[in-house]
């Protein structure tokens, strides 16, 4: 499952989603984790109102199933949310390693029902047709 964190310094869970300069994209497994990539970005982030800018942040976490954010605004998480990615907001500045450990652990544990679902989401559905009853 990848994982996506908004982030200025790329270590800690520290920016707000339109205003970041970076998003760090992880690939987080039952057994670890793995950097995946960083996406950078520039101009007047925190110009308010300014939804272009969202395009390009939502199509870097497309693949994603979280997104990690210190804060995040209310059309943004709707068009996040949209995309099937789940925010969530962290209340401080949290290590981005600490957090995948964290979150490693509970998925070896019992998932939230969130949890769940974003795991799910990278599996295919699979149907197998010629089970069906013909009427």
């Amino acid at each position: 499952m990848k994982v996506a964190f908004a982030t200025q310094d790329l270590k800690r869970v520290d920016a707000h989603f339109g205003w970041a300069k970076n998003i760090a994209i992880y690939e987080l497994t039952p057994t670890g984790y793995q950097f995946i990539e960083s996406v950078q970005f520039d101009g007047d982030l925190k110009e308010d109102g300014d939804e272009d800018k969202l395009a390009p942040k939502l199509e870097a976490i497309k693949d994603c199933a979280l997104l990690y954010v210190a804060a995040i605004g209310g059309s943004a998480a709707a068009r996040v949310v949209a995309h099937k990615i789940h925010p969530i907001k962290v209340s401080e500045p949290e290590v981005i390693e600490e957090v995948l450990v964290k979150l490693k652990d509970v998925l070896n544990g019992t998932p939230p029902p969130f949890l769940r679902k974003a795991l799910l989401r990278d599996q295919e559905r699979s149907f197998d047709f010629d089970e069906e009853e013909t009427v």
